[in-house]
């Protein structure tokens, strides 16, 4: 994966700070979910040649901050019991900071809710969005807009789906 982050010279003209890949990457035997960039509300200087995405992989953004990531679920493989899917998702959740995230694992054992707003597009493969009362397929560049609901990505193909997301730190009212 390539990634190209622009900036000013010192002279105010736009140039390529960041040519390469991702900087951070977790996860990458379930699948894998990659930093592509991060705010955190606070100003950002255009001249400097800051990694924003080399940072420790928070499955939120901060106060006021957004996550730019792509991320790949792998399909499940069949016979897995339920406490063995309940304990990785914990554990790959607990990685991430987000534990406290993971509210009503009932119907999914990657359920979760935060606090933000985000853009995610599908770009490959198949792929369901769960909800709690909800189950909608997805295709190819079908775009959801999840606004802090209990949610899971559950791949039902047989090939790894991939997907790219904007998470937005948000005051949501239920």
């Amino acid at each position: 994966m390539r990634r190209i982050v622009t900036g000013h010279n010192e002279d105010g003209k736009s140039i390529v700070t960041i040519d390469g890949p991702p900087a951070c990457s977790i996860g990458e035997e379930a699948g894998g979910l990659f930093e592509l960039w991060n705010t955190d509300g606070q100003q950002i200087d255009t001249t400097d040649s800051i990694d924003r995405a080399d940072s420790e992989i928070l499955l939120s953004p901060p106060d006021g901050g957004t996550k730019f990531r792509y991320f790949q679920i792998n399909p499940i493989p069949e016979g897995i019991p339920w406490e063995v899917l309940q304990d990785a998702a914990a554990e790959a959740f607990e990685r991430m900071g987000a534990a406290q995230h993971r509210v009503d694992t009932s119907k999914h054992p990657a359920m979760h809710k935060t606090n933000t707003i985000d853009y995610i597009i599908l770009l490959k493969g198949d792929v369901s969005l769960l909800l709690d009362e909800d189950e909608v397929k997805l295709k190819p560049f079908d775009v959801v807009v999840q606004r802090g609901t209990n949610h899971a990505w559950v791949n039902l193909g047989e090939e790894p789906a991939l997907l790219i997301a904007v998470l937005i730190d948000s005051d949501l009212k239920e």
